[in-house]
């Protein structure tokens, strides 16, 4: 006789998860663990490219524009809706489970060999005059600043000293010293401050003078702007033995700055609110000189399809001089809008996508599962789908219908259910790993500010530098499938990507499945071609021929131990890899000449666990004229040379916490927090130093 049912056995399978739920898990496992590990992203046209998705639901989702709030109700709404549908909200930025890589690309696809501004030859000896050579910070794309610690014009290095501050003893009063044996707590010295350091002629070199404030750097002609953590301060350094106040821009207490541009003689400050539920908007992420930066409801823009948001992003536009606003824009997000990539033309934001689980799973039921589901019970879960209720509802109601149907399974069918299930649900994972996680893409026009094409690629970028345009077209590179260790598939069920979009960020080309089984470690895109390092055991280093916008092929492929977290073009067909292997920071040296045939022809293995430019690209320096490139550590500073297409260690100086170099002329200045050496780069000598 059969056994009688138990309501646990009715909800509970063997492995004591709700059936419902075990199907949720074989399929979202690489997806159910909530990740809010975020840092900035935006907007997207929510067409999903064609990539033989199933049929049904879930794969269309014909809204591709952005809308403006009309009222305050209306976003309170979208939040509602937001927590109804929202299941996952899967944020990713650089800081994921990547070991912190920052990528350098040129979004307008030039070579400048390393230098972001223009430089000129120098004369080499160490004259009063004008230097005629010296380096700009290493950024993104060529001409647009992006702000770090170390900012230098020729003449004055300006360094920013952010290492906190320290604990000092409180000097004992005589009175108290000679009545008492009690002691004085010791207290806490804030002593953050950015130094104006006199570097030109260095026989010269002396402190200026120190500004009491610290963070990233901007130098637009004479005015030095100092992001703190909640304001922004310009200063007028044309005396640099007094630096005035020009300007000061304050946060509200609910913003932060997340990043900056300096271009054409304009700052574009990219700025995270985070949104209060019960009054999301007006917002005033900025206060200057009184004036409050109010945004209303009326100009926040919004997906027309529901995201996961906690924030409100604005980018503005001011003059560096004067501090005033030129344009602006905001837009809801989440902690993912992270990225943002910007090229001469246009501001792209980036952001990821939520993850409907009733779309999701009304898809598998309809796709895969209808064979075993009685008709009757298809036909109800189809009718759920018509219900003008949110989807937080529909997949409760579907949980329900499900539940009720295996508890009137047996044992036997129950069991045989469960494994059929799982079957189908791997191979619809294998089918549909690329609409698991999406990013949107927001293209702004940088002279007005204004949202000018949208788009969305499947899986999440490693960071900002993901993102390159050239010609017209933003090359993507992103990861899809499995990020976190598991899926039904196994390890393989990750994979990499490279989407092209044209100029209203429509997909027109596409590479596939690049390093099954990894994920993206480090990406570079130069002219017609696109350079991708995977990782898992080995380091497969991939070359793109993109000159076919349309057509994007593989077309090399070099698999060596490590990994390279930072590639670098270090001049025509030769790439610099930084990264690690066997526990050490490791330099690959790349001959691209043939792209069917990438070569590692030098490498070098540097004794030690770590270099910030592994993760920051503003911490590289090169210098072609000399054929050598600087490197900071933690036991000092490294000068190698490239000279013969060969990585040598030219010369290693002892300086604990090494952050930054630049050169000035023929001369290399390194610089640690507390200490300044200049070397001759002729000789490599010493040639002076301060103490900061």
């Amino acid at each position: 006789m059969q056994k009688t049912k138990l309501k646990t056995k009715i909800t509970k399978n063997r492995l004591g998860f709700t059936p419902i739920y075990l199907i949720a898990l074989v399929l979202f496992s690489a997806v159910a663990l909530v990740l809010i590990i975020s840092t900035i992203d935006t907007p997207n046209n929510f067409n999903k490219p064609p990539l033989n998705l199933i049929p049904g639901k879930y794969q269309v989702n014909k809204s591709n524009e952005f809308s403006k709030f009309k009222s305050l109700d209306e976003f309170k709404k979208y939040i509602e809706e937001m927590e109804d549908g929202a299941y996952y909200s899967i944020g990713l930025t650089r800081n994921t489970a990547t070991p912190q890589m920052a990528i350098d690309n040129l979004g307008d696809g030039s070579l400048p060999l390393g230098e972001s501004d223009t430089v000129k030859e120098a004369p080499s000896g160490m004259g009063s005059g004008s230097a005629d050579r010296f380096s700009g910070t290493n950024v993104q794309v060529v001409g647009i600043d992006e702000p770090d610690i170390l900012k230098t014009d020729g003449q004055q290095i300006y360094f920013s000293d952010n290492s906190g501050g320290y604990w000092l003893e409180e000097p004992m009063p005589i009175d108290i010293m000679m009545d008492s044996t009690d002691s004085i707590a010791p207290r806490y010295v804030n002593d953050v401050k950015t130094n104006v350091i006199g570097a030109w002629p260095p026989t010269d070199l002396a402190l200026s003078s120190e500004i009491k404030l610290a963070g990233d750097l901007l130098l637009a002609d004479k005015v030095l702007l100092v992001f703190s953590d909640r304001k922004i301060v310009a200063y007028d350094v044309s005396n640099p033995k007094q630096p005035t106040e020009k300007w000061t821009i304050d946060l509200d207490d609910d913003t932060y700055l997340l990043n900056s541009r300096l271009y054409n003689d304009k700052v574009y400050l990219i700025t995270q609110t985070y949104l209060n539920r019960y009054n999301p908007c007006p917002i005033s992420p900025l206060l200057k000189s009184g004036q409050v930066l109010a945004i209303p409801c009326g100009e926040i823009y919004h997906p027309n399809s529901p995201i996961q948001v906690d924030s409100t992003f604005s980018v503005v536009s001011l003059d560096p001089q004067s501090g005033d606003i030129d344009n602006k824009i905001s837009f809801v997000g989440n902690q993912g809008t992270a990225n943002i990539y910007m090229s001469q033309n246009a501001l792209y934001v980036a952001y990821t996508k939520n993850l409907d689980m009733f779309d999701f799973m009304f898809g598998f039921i309809n796709s895969e599962l209808k064979t075993l589901i009685p008709g009757d019970l298809l036909a109800r879960i189809n009718k759920l789908d018509d219900y003008d209720i949110s989807s937080q509802s529909k997949f409760s109601e579907l949980q329900t219908i499900m539940n009720e149907w295996m508890g009137s399974l047996d044992d036997d069918a129950m069991l045989k259910f469960e494994n059929d299930m799982q079957n189908k649900a791997e191979n619809y994972y294998e089918k549909n790993k690329r609409s698991l996680l999406s990013t949107g893409i927001a293209k702004i026009n940088i002279n007005d500010l204004k949202i000018s094409a949208s788009g969305s690629v499947p899986g999440y970028l490693l960071n900002q530098f993901s993102m390159d345009e050239y010609q017209g077209n933003l090359r993507v590179a992103t990861t899809i499938g499995d990020i976190w260790g598991w899926a039904p598939s196994g390890s393989d069920s990750q994979a990499n990507d490279v989407y092209v979009l044209d100029q209203n960020l429509n997909t027109i080309g596409s590479v596939l499945n690049l390093g099954v089984g990894e994920r993206i470690y480090s990406a570079r895109f130069i002219g017609d071609l696109g350079y991708l390092v995977t990782f898992r055991q080995t380091d497969p280093f991939y070359v793109l021929n993109l000159a076919d916008p349309k057509n994007p092929k593989m077309v090399g492929e070099l698999k060596i131990p490590g990994y390279s977290s930072y590639l670098h073009p270090i001049k025509e067909n030769k790439i610099l890899g930084i990264g690690m292997e066997n526990g050490n920071v490791k330099l690959s040296y790349f001959d691209v000449a043939d792209a069917s045939n990438p070569k590692e022809i030098s490498k070098y293995s540097l004794s030690e666990y770590g270099s910030e430019a592994l993760y920051n690209h503003h911490a590289f320096l090169q210098d072609e004229k000399h054929q050598v490139f600087f490197l900071p550590s933690y036991s000092g500073g490294y000068i190698f040379s490239y000279a013969n297409d060969q990585i040598e260690l030219v010369k290693a100086v002892s300086l604990p916490d090494a952050k930054r170099a630049v050169y000035i002329n023929d001369y290399l200045y390194i610089l640690a927090n507390d200490y300044m050496a200049v070397l001759d780069e002729n000789t490599w000598e010493k040639v002076n130093e301060l103490d900061l």
